[in-house]
């Protein structure tokens, strides 16, 4: 019981130091207008609430959690190849990816991955 309280104290204090150690060394020391502001946010903070979003960056943003789901969810054929059928795995990845590719390729084809006009 000495021992599991000691070791307790022991992690408490390291943790507490280590997070005092960092919010020490993590202050900003210059403040400007560069610094305090977010980095593509898509929209300026100090301007109007009032200012349409803008639908580019919204569009991409939508794109990027698809392809960073679509990563999730490609990860597990990896492990699960020497399980199955190689015939089975292969079809199922393959209309998979090329769901993806056609998603892809409409995106494209809308013009959404176009960010300059």
């Amino acid at each position: 019981m000495l021992l599991m309280t000691l070791f307790t104290t022991t992690i408490l204090i390291i943790s507490t130091a280590v997070m005092l150690i960092s919010s020490i060394l993590a202050k900003k020391t210059i403040l400007d207008r560069e610094k305090n502001s977010p980095f593509e946010c898509g929209f300026d903070p100090k301007g109007s609430a009032r200012l349409p979003f803008s639908l580019r960056f919204f569009l991409i943003a939508v794109i990027f959690l698809i392809f960073d789901v679509e990563i999730t969810l490609l990860l597990p054929l990896a492990p699960i190849m020497s399980f199955t059928n190689i015939k089975s795995w292969v079809f199922v990845g393959g209309f998979f990816i090329l769901i993806l590719l056609l998603g892809l390729y409409h995106e494209w084809n809308q013009g959404a991955l176009e960010w300059a006009d």
